[in-house]
This record gives C-alpha cells, sequence and structure tokens, in this order.
C-alpha cells in the first residue's frame, strides 16, 4: 500500500492522462563519451541545463543526476516533476558481477530535500548469474526500496541485462537471449520485497533483429516478438516504462507502436539520447547558440512526436 504522500509525488511525475513522458539526461560517462573526453565538468552543466530548459515544457518529468544536474533543475519547467539518480555511473570493472555503488555524498533524504520527486537507480542484471552475485544485487536493491519507502518517495529501478559471455549487447549472439533475460529480472525484481514503485526497462527484444525492420539476419519473426512484449507486460503488477536505450527517435517510435499493437500495457517512457543526441555533437562542435538551435527545433519534434505515439499506446498508471 502507497502512503498519500508518495502517491501525491507519482503524480507529479506523470502527465494528465496518467502515464509518465519523461526526458531523461542523468548520463555522464555515455554523455562524455558523445562529447569528447576533453569536455570540463561546466560544459556538461551547460549542455544538460539547456536540454532542461529547452523541452522539459513538453515532459512530465526529466531525470538529472547529482553530479551535474542540480544547475538543470533550475531550468525545467514548473510543472516538470523531477526524478534523480542515486547511483554512480558506470559499474565496479574489478570483480565479475557488474556490481553497482550508490554516490557516497547523498541518501534518499537529502536527495528528497534537494526537491526530488523520486528516485532512480540503475542496476545491471542477468537472471542466470551465480547465485552469490545475485543476491548481492537483491539485498543492494531491497536496501534501497527500504530508503525510499521511510521517506515516501517513489524508487524507480532501471534494468540492463547482460551476458558476461557475450561481449557485444547489440549483435545476435544476444538479441538471442535477450528476451528471456529481460522478462525474468522484470519478474524478479516484481517482487513486493525489493519495493520498487517503478520499473525502467529495456524493450525484451532488439528490434534490429525482428522480421520487418531488420536490415540483415532475422532472428525473431513479428509474431514471436509481439508473444515477448505481450509476456513482459504479464509478467509484473508494477507499472513500467521503457528506456530508449540510445536507438533512434524514429525506431523507438515505431517500437511503442509495435508493443501496443502485441497489447504490452506499458506506462510510458523515459527517453534519453533518442530525444536529444543531436544537440550533443553541436554544443561540443559549433557551441551553445548551436546546441540550443537544434533543441528547439530537432529536439522539439523528437519529444513531441514522440508524446502523440503515446498518446495512444502508453496506459494509465491510475494513480
Amino acid at each position: 500500500m502507497k502512503s498519500e504522500a508518495k502517491i501525491a509525488r507519482l503524480k507529479k511525475l506523470t502527465n494528465k492522462n496518467g502515464y509518465f513522458s519523461a526526458l531523461a539526461i542523468d548520463q555522464r560517462g555515455a554523455l562524455k563519451r558523445m562529447m569528447g573526453e576533453d569536455t570540463s565538468k561546466e560544459q556538461i552543466e551547460n549542455f544538460k541545463s539547456l536540454v532542461s530548459g529547452n523541452l522539459t515544457k513538453y515532459a512530465s518529468a526529466i531525470l538529472l543526476d547529482p553530479e551535474y544536474g542540480w544547475p538543470a533543475v533550475n531550468e525545467k519547467d514548473a510543472n516538470c516533476g523531477l526524478l534523480v539518480a542515486y547511483e554512480k555511473t558506470g559499474y565496479d570493472t574489478t570483480e565479475p558481477g557488474r556490481f553497482p555503488s550508490l554516490l557516497p555524498e547523498w541518501s534518499v533524504k537529502r536527495l528528497v530535500e534537494k526537491g526530488a520527486d523520486g528516485i532512480k537507480v540503475l542496476i545491471y542484471h542477468d537472471i542466470d548469474d551465480p547465485s552469490d552475485i545475485n543476491e548481492k544485487k537483491d539485498v543492494f536493491v531491497e536496501r534501497i526500496g527500504s530508503e525510499c519507502n521511510a521517506e515516501e518517495v517513489p524508487f524507480f529501478l532501471e534494468i540492463i541485462t547482460y551476458d558476461e559471455n557475450i561481449s557485444d549487447a547489440k549483435g545476435v549472439e544476444y538479441a538471442k537471449v535477450k528476451p528471456r533475460k529481460v522478462i525474468e529480472s522484470m519478474r524478479h525484481f516484481s517482487q513486493a520485497r525489493f519495493g520498487v514503485d517503478v520499473l525502467k526497462m529495456e524493450v525484451p527484444v532488439n528490434m534490429n533483429f525482428v522480421e520487418g525492420y531488420a536490415e540483415g539476419e532475422v532472428i525473431h519473426t513479428q509474431e514471436e516478438a509481439a508473444n515477448y512484449f505481450k509476456q513482459q507486460s504479464e509478467v509484473s503488477d508494477i507499472p513500467y516504462i521503457f528506456l530508449s536505450a540510445g536507438v533512434s527517435a524514429e525506431l523507438f517510435q515505431e517500437t511503442l507502436k509495435f508493443a501496443k499493437e502485441a497489447s504490452a500495457s506499458f506506462h510510458g517512457v523515459l527517453c534519453g539520447r533518442a530525444t536529444w543526441s543531436g544537440a550533443a555533437h553541436r554544443y561540443k562542435e559549433e557551441g551553445t547558440n548551436a546546441a540550443e538551435k537544434w533543441l528547439q527545433k530537432d529536439g522539439k519534434n523528437n519529444i513531441t512526436e514522440l508524446n502523440d505515439v503515446l498518446d495512444f499506446t502508453a496506459s494509465s498508471c491510475g494513480y
């Protein structure tokens, strides 16, 4: 049972139709790789502020990070809710398991005191990893769930699946195992003991290997892919939203339409690079004015077209 305070915060993060049309720019390592390793902290902060100032009028919420994101909070639209990332970027590379860690300077309490309406944590998860690895991740998620419940703030868990034996997550070998990895991880973290309020999920198939979408090898027929979307929708009673995973705006929109046609009841998106990635290159190469011009034209088009697709594909959370 959610508290009234938590439900009020969830309402701040959804639009008038009761689903999430949210913008994600909590990228840190990935953004630096896009803009160049010589990009300064000030440049990253300024870019996030540009995205926030120009696009949050079209979003129900924005996801930012405490390392570079606070200046962007001041630029967001007054009606746009605030999600804040609690984890460090990336994962521990010193041992197997891709273990996450939290930002030591922050607690859920402190993030809420800074204005967060919701807390997001990303974990890398392989349902087939040894139990000693996955038990530690379970405890990690349980701890954050308890912390969020104590502060009556929604907990958004983002799950990125992987297989340690397959290095290319975008390749054909991973495409073959991805549906089960995604669906079973979602099923696992839907248990009440984890205290998750919203799951931020990958789509269950790599659309680049689906019949009618693939330019090369086909792994799944459209019927098989649709069945995976439906299975994903049915394994959890928790609202779930899709991440864009860096695909193009066009492919992401087509994927949402496919999910709807497959009878998947998803509850919106937290869309990042598919909305604003074109501005990152312009900011670094041509400066603030060029990036802002791109955001006001192409960025706006990307997010409003996505909103148009969500109008007939996303389901209300019912808060």
